[in-house]
């Protein structure tokens, strides 16, 4: 067999070499110890937890040892790509805080190693698949869907590995004639790449994550080239890795299967491979079965990731959560830095897990209180004031109405060693807090079980004639106490647990009282502070309507 003829026949407009191809692409010039990584996602328009999971590893490898972080967008299978596909990655992933030193963008490519688009590099591939036909390790294959069809039923019936290998391999060594002949028909076809391995054989390898493995040889002549002169993801990948300078891909577990294909290539193209670090896939407890099962497309809204901006999840805690799952023991760095940012963990493969990681949504609600309650209340404000925009525009108007008025109200019990955690979701905002606005007030004035409707009255028309919305808590309180004995109330609550029967009630029933009359309901923040941000008259407003309606 005459390859370079052949290799002609099939690529004659591909003048460039691999070499020529390969000086277009110097070695990056990084410290010692920087990895490469990318970001490799489909144009489909959807983008899951596993996207950003996945993408979590990419970027601290990179940025932890000084080196690039790159966004590739693998569109050669056009039958999926949607209108809109490339943005919504790049909006998603922007949305989470990950940017990507170098690659595509709406604009076009950011980088020297471009183009970042598998779609637009179509000469360089087959500049390199024309190599191997030229070096009898590739060849064209023109069989028919039908064709295929009928070896798989024939393997089926016979037991046999399914595939396109041994015998099955129908156009692994056709003379030229016959080859020749099928292009002056016309005919479609693809190119294999000629496996020289065997299922007999193992392969040694050593993954980031699942550590030392064998892992079985390549024995499939597998598709490098497709009838449309676009590469498959096993060949595209191995060039734009190699070209593009990656050290590390990360990627789900489920490409293990075709880890020895990629292998193969590697060394068939003379190439070092990079390290693989293949992630645990996301999994969940099924709400019905009560087993463990994959997060689901289909079964699971908590997969998407537009899911956790509509809902209000706070990204930090998306981000912080997902770390808990990648490396086990960032929880125990969490506690020890409370307020260092994530950046500064120490993140290694050697802490991720083998095995399925369980996504829990009530974890990340937990995750999410303790996030929020280290915010800064201006951060929570900027936070809130974006959600709420989005997706709460009434709500918007009016907590962005006086910036300090709702800023003030979220400052209440933060910082210090044990901060409030009254909020999971910015979603929980509005009914956290709706009762400071007027026209949100709905009040509900059921009274404690031990207070009539008549020393309620009583109890507000007192607290009305001492208010000071200047009072500290403890200056609130004392009043409280005053109140309480004036009304038959025990001042102290020791003495009311002593002796039960010699007091109508506590000092707490009193102040629950003007709590219910203030924020309408029993659960607020410190009710002292509440009512200085609130002011004098809406306060005196809000005691005067209570007594009203009691």
């Amino acid at each position: 067999m005459d390859y370079n003829h052949l290799a002609e026949l099939l690529f004659p407009h591909i003048r460039q070499t691999p070499e020529e191809v390969e000086a277009r692409y110097p070695k990056r010039a990084l410290p010692e110890g920087a990895k490469v990584t990318r970001m490799g996602p489909s144009p489909t328009g959807f983008m899951h937890l596993g996207n950003l999971f996945g993408a979590l590893v990419d970027e601290r490898l990179a940025h932890q040892s000084g080196g690039v972080f790159y966004l590739r967008i693998e569109d050669t299978d056009k039958k999926r790509e949607v209108e809109g596909g490339v943005e919504t990655i790049l909006k998603a992933f922007a949305s989470f805080g990950l940017h990507f030193d170098e690659g595509a963008t709406l604009q076009g490519d950011s980088g020297a190693y471009g183009p970042y688009r598998q779609s637009r590099r179509a000469e360089i591939y087959q500049a390199f698949v024309k190599s191997l036909v030229q070096r009898g390790m590739a060849y064209p294959c023109f069989c028919t869907e039908e064709e295929l069809a009928q070896a798989h039923a024939q393997q089926e019936a016979a037991k046999e590995n399914f595939g396109y290998y041994g015998k099955y391999a129908v156009w692994r060594d056709r003379p030229m004639e016959d080859i020749e002949a099928e292009l002056q028909k016309g005919t479609p076809y693809v190119i294999r790449f000629r496996s020289e391995g065997s299922i007999e054989n193992k392969v040694r390898h050593e993954d980031l994550v699942k550590g030392k493995m064998e892992v079985t040889e390549n024995d499939q002549d597998v598709v490098i080239l497709k009838s449309d002169g676009i590469p498959t993801y096993h060949f595209a990948h191995v060039v734009d890795d190699h070209l593009m300078g990656t050290t590390v891909v990360v990627r789900g577990e489920e490409w293990l299967a075709t880890l020895p294909v990629h292998l193969q290539l590697f060394r068939a193209m003379g190439w070092k491979a990079p390290k693989y670090a293949h992630t645990a896939q996301l999994m969940k407890i099924d709400p019905e079965t009560g087993g463990k099962r994959k997060l689901s497309k289909r079964k699971d809204p908590e997969l998407a990731l537009d899911f956790y901006y509509r809902e209000g999840y706070p990204v930090p805690a998306v981000l912080e959560y997902l770390m808990t799952l990648l490396n086990s023991n960032f929880e125990e760095w969490r506690r020890a830095n409370p307020d260092a940012p994530m950046d500064d963990f120490p993140f290694s493969t050697k802490k991720m897990s083998g095995s399925g990681a369980l996504f829990d949504i009530e974890k990340l609600r937990d995750v999410s209180k303790n996030v929020i309650s280290r915010m800064p209340a201006g951060t929570a404000y900027d936070y809130i004031a974006q959600w709420s925009a989005d997706n709460d525009p009434d709500f918007h108007k009016l907590f962005t109405r006086d910036p300090a008025f709702s800023k003030a109200y979220l400052a209440i019990g933060r910082g210090g060693k044990k901060p409030r955690k009254d909020l999971a979701l910015w979603s929980d905002a509005k009914p956290y807090m709706d009762f400071m606005f007027d026209e949100l007030f709905q009040p509900d004035y059921t009274l404690p079980q031990n207070v009539s409707a008549d020393d309620a009255k009583a109890i507000l028309a007192d607290f009305a004639g001492v208010f000071d919305e200047n009072d500290t808590p403890e200056g609130f309180f004392d009043k409280m106490k005053a109140i309480a004995a004036a009304h038959g109330f025990a001042a102290d609550t020791k003495a009311f647990k002593q002796d039960p029967g010699q007091y109508k009630g506590a000092v707490g029933d009193v102040s629950m009282v003007v709590r219910i009359a203030v924020a309408g309901r029993q659960n607020a923040p410190d009710l002292q502070t509440v009512m200085g941000i609130l002011g004098r008259a809406r306060v005196l407003e809000r005691l005067r309507r209570a007594e009203a309606a009691l």
